[in-house]
């Protein structure tokens, strides 16, 4: 199997740590917001590669983070005159619902940041005594200058980062910064802001050390697979690469970097700004589960698209064969042989994740299988087939409901979750 790792730009063979097992973080959500096309596409492609190592016969650890608490939360709490746990709580239900409803297998870990707040304090300190960041009235930065290979994902030339990162959050004017570009891994309470104990003074994590954190408390310093959307490789990932690499004395954080392209609507990227969400929970009104997955899956995760009716009536009318194939009465013989089938489905998703041939395999395994069972042959380990491929693209074909785990799976997260209140 090859995929594109962002670092080193190249297609390149993957090969996990342990020869039976890969480790996955994927950046979650911000609860306050939920589940826009751009969600669903970054948690349905993850699901995709997910789905398939399993069906190569991986064991897959996976961590998808809540990121419960940051600037941006906050901010909606303060506008909207509500308790930021409470929106976090209620949006959080909101997604676990929509990924069920999109058969979108649960990750094994789904931690708050809140979770961890004594871990990523241990990380600052290993920071700070490694000298790579300075703690200044109640704060604590990374200094940036201090690590040379600062830049290496996004290969974006340090004279440019600044704006970006400031489209970011990043507050260059702070006074108690070295450097405009540094950023904040521990914040000084400010009025009105929950804050927990640190030896700095009372204050909260910052948002770039609450990703790196989880993923080394839950899958260890090293990771096989990060990913997450496009727009998150600087500052978000730029920084924990610098943040976990000089915690663990340059150990490397991350072997294979993956992100989704982002999606586009009435001709802009699709963002909270320009206010053209469209929401997975509204498409679902009107498309079946099936549809939708095929019709974010039918986009190669790399490329960015444009939302539209047409490919979502293509989708429907596709899910809707994949359906009827998969209960279409069989005879006796010749059987229709879904072997080549097979062995072509695998080899577009080897190619990195080439959904759109894999879902082009599907279809004409389906047509077989209608064509069969017209004839009176056997279809019945065509069918299994179908099943077996459509279940890594997380489809439901004639099951009717989710599967039990992804059900069971969300369930327990959303228990754990609420207890934590």
């Amino acid at each position: 199997m090859k995929l594109y790792n962002i670092l080193t730009q190249s297609v390149e063979p993957f090969e996990p740590q342990e020869p039976e097992a890969v480790t996955i973080y994927v950046c979650g959500i911000t609860p306050y917001d939920t589940t826009h096309l751009g969600h669903a596409f970054t948690y349905t492609a993850f699901d995709i590669l997910i789905r398939y190592l399993e069906f190569q016969g991986y064991d897959v650890r996976y961590v998808q983070n809540v990121t419960d608490v940051d600037d941006d939360i906050l901010r909606k709490a303060r506008e909207v005159g509500e308790n930021w746990m409470v929106i976090g709580d209620r949006w959080t239900a909101h997604f676990i619902q929509d990924m069920q409803t999109l058969n979108v297998r649960p990750p094994d870990y789904f931690p708050r940041a809140t979770d961890v707040i004594s871990q990523m304090i241990e990380t600052v300190e290993a920071l700070l005594d490694a000298g790579y960041a300075y703690e200044s009235d109640g704060s604590v930065y990374f200094h940036t200058a201090a690590w040379p290979e600062y830049g290496k994902l996004s290969r974006i030339p340090r004279a440019e980062m600044l704006p970006i990162a400031n489209e970011h959050g990043n507050v260059p004017d702070d006074p108690k910064k070295r450097d405009p570009l540094d950023f904040v891994l521990w914040q000084a309470q400010a009025p009105g802001e929950p804050a927990w104990d640190s030896p700095w003074g009372a204050g909260r994590p910052g948002w770039h050390i609450e990703c790196s954190t989880m993923s080394a408390h839950y899958l260890g310093a090293t990771i096989d697979i990060h990913g997450g959307g496009a727009d998150l490789v600087f500052p978000h990932h730029e920084s924990e690469i610098a943040q976990s690499e000089c915690a663990t004395g340059q150990q490397p954080f991350v072997r294979f970097w993956l992100h989704t392209a982002m999606v586009h609507h009435e001709g802009e990227k699709m963002s909270k700004s320009l206010g053209n969400l469209v929401m997975a929970r509204d498409l679902l009104t009107t498309w079946s589960p099936d549809a939708l997955r095929l019709y974010l899956g039918c986009h190669h995760y790399r490329d960015a698209w444009e939302h539209g009716d047409e490919a979502l009536e293509h989708a429907e009318a596709l899910a809707q064969k994949l359906r009827r194939a998969a209960t279409a009465a069989g005879g006796h013989s010749p059987p229709v042989d879904p072997t080549p089938k097979r062995a072509t489905f695998v080899e577009a998703m080897e190619r990195d994740l080439d959904t759109r041939a894999a879902i082009a395999v599907l279809e004409a395994l389906a047509e077989e299988i209608l064509d069969g069972s017209e004839a009176g042959r056997e279809v019945k380990a065509a069918q299994d087939t179908l099943r077996n491929l459509g279940d890594v693209f997380g489809l439901r074909l004639d099951a009717g409901e989710p599967d039990p785990r992804v059900v069971a799976g969300w369930d327990e997260h959303l228990r754990r979750f609420e207890k934590s209140s």
